[in-house]
């Protein structure tokens, strides 16, 4: 692997950072801790910076030369609501809270860029340091763009990067097309008629209708769907009823619907509401049908994610730039890839041999109570970011 020198002197001190990070983790739009941090090594090492642009985001600028060409390069700050189980030293200290998909990861590596962009500037234009809140579930990428991120600070393209545990460390991956679903929720109420459970009859029963409808989602995936587009639902909450002897009045059934276009998506959607409300009319009971967008596919545009395998493979070699599997999980990345060419991809998370003594005994995966970065990323990560920068900033303007 070819890291930078002085990235890798100063990685040990960047993972201490990360570590604090890691005790004192904080959700979605409460990142207050953790933006004073990046803001204040930012500061301290000379680069101006933008605060509040999407509640606690942090943006620093480090411009040279007098190109107007720009990028911008991104990373989550927020934590997750889940216990940690992990004991070691950094372990959570707020009970309830964990960093467990690696944002704390994600700000270091992007720290330690900034801390060599502090002291060597070798490109003309400037690049734009994105700490972002809220991925979680609260669309902060969307609240940033809002706030007037690409109007403020103007770039020719995006960039962003996840840990993905399970391959050894020295490995990427980053594919052209969609590589994250979309995340979208429903929730349908079926109304009917409660009764004694002993005279049926008297009932209009929702529990059997939620069945049928639970059974016929399905055949949206499998005969509606073609059969080469992605597409799941999954029904994962079904609440009804107080006691054994009593028919319910109502049932009430909530999921979630993952796609990679907005085309599938649109389909499933007007398919289950059509599903919902004729299967409720053919048991005589009534039906609330609610759909909930949250975030939309990432899609990486062709030219950027090429342009990323090669510098990634200038790094760690052409062998160890993976085709990025597409995964059904989402990220709120995919807005500002709405918004701005660029790309998203993987960096090896390792199988978590890394962990300290103390961890918890699970799998060291994303969202499990016993996850933890792996800080020998922080050199590779950061190494990428800064080569990313100097040859996307060296192309001649379009």
């Amino acid at each position: 692997m070819k890291t930078i020198d002085s990235i890798v002197t100063q990685a040990a001190g960047i993972a201490k950072i990360r570590r604090d990070i890691h005790a004192h983790p904080e959700l979605c739009f409460e990142e207050q801790r953790t933006a004073d941090v990046v803001a204040a090594r930012l500061t301290e090492w000379g680069i101006p910076i933008h605060r509040g642009m999407g509640t606690t985001g942090v943006v620093g600028i480090v411009k040279n030369g007098t190109s107007k060409r720009a990028i911008g390069l991104r990373a989550d700050m927020d934590a997750l609501p889940m216990q940690e189980f992990n004991t070691f030293d950094h372990a959570s200290t707020h009970a309830g809270k964990m960093h467990a998909c690696g944002h704390d990861g994600h700000t270091a590596m992007l720290l330690a860029a900034a801390q060599h962009f502090a002291k060597n500037r070798n490109f003309d234009g400037t690049v734009y340091l994105i700490f972002q809140p809220a991925e979680e579930g609260g669309g902060g990428a969307r609240e940033m763009i809002q706030d007037g991120l690409f109007e403020k600070f103007p770039m020719d393209a995006v960039f962003g990067m996840h840990n993905w545990p399970g391959p050894q460390i020295g490995k990427f991956a980053v594919s052209a097309g969609p590589v994250m679903a979309s995340s979208n929720e429903f929730k349908i109420t079926i109304t009917g008629k409660g009764s004694h459970a002993a005279m049926p009859h008297e009932s209009i029963d929702p529990v059997p209708v939620a069945c049928q409808m639970v059974q016929a989602f399905q055949t949206i995936i499998s005969r509606n769907k073609k059969p080469l587009d992605a597409g799941v639902i999954s029904v994962t909450m079904i609440h009804a009823g107080e006691a054994t002897n009593v028919v319910p009045d109502s049932c009430e059934l909530q999921g979630t619907v993952r796609t990679f276009t907005v085309e599938v998506l649109d389909l499933i959607e007007k398919r289950m509401r059509q599903v919902a409300q004729h299967v409720c009319a053919a048991h005589e009971a009534q039906c609330k049908f609610e759909f909930t967008r949250n975030y939309p596919p990432t899609i990486n545009s062709q030219a950027e994610a090429d342009f990323c395998a090669k510098v990634m493979a200038d790094i760690v070699g052409v062998d160890n730039v993976m085709k990025q599997e597409p995964t059904m999980g989402a990220e709120d990345f995919s807005y500002m890839l709405q918004a701005k060419p660029g790309a998203y991809c993987f960096i090896s998370n390792g199988d978590g041999d890394h962990r300290a003594m103390g961890h918890g005994g699970g799998p060291c995966t994303l969202h499990n109570p016993s996850y933890d970065f792996n800080d020998d990323l922080i050199p590779l990560g950061a190494t990428y970011w800064v080569r990313l920068t100097e040859a996307w900033l060296a192309q001649e303007a379009k």
